[in-house]
């Protein structure tokens, strides 16, 4: 049974920073390139960053560019989400998300495998 557990969301300052944390289970991690998704109240949910099966590769929203930095460590099976400078914009549910298949990392139907989300907030 795969299993996708984020956690380290909260409420938070703007200016301030978070880390999340995507643990997983039951799948071959290094064979998955992995995602951060977001989705707010009313919005439909958007890419925010992914990293490549071995991490050599990332991608990420313009909106967060240089402010968040994904990474993984294939030997705890897990990846994580460094966000900087947050701003009240960046107020959602964040969920960690997997795929194994070839298409693009921005396109949400492409992954199979995801977690239960955590909320993020940040106040003005």
């Amino acid at each position: 049974q795969v299993q996708l557990v984020e956690s380290g969301g909260g409420l938070v300052q703007a200016g301030g920073s978070l880390r999340l944390s995507c643990a997983t289970s039951g799948l071959t991690f290094s064979g998955y390139t992995l995602g951060w998704f977001r989705q707010a109240p009313g919005k439909e949910r958007e890419f925010v960053a992914a990293t490549s099966k071995n991490g050599g590769s990332t991608n990420y929203a313009d909106s967060v560019k240089g402010r968040f930095t994904i990474s993984r460590d294939n030997a705890k099976n897990t990846v994580y989400l460094q966000m900087s400078s947050l701003k009240p914009e960046d107020t959602a549910v964040y969920y960690c998300a997997a795929k194994s298949k070839s298409s693009s990392v921005y396109y949400i139907a492409g992954y199979s495998y995801w977690g239960q989300g955590t909320q993020v907030t940040v106040s003005s």
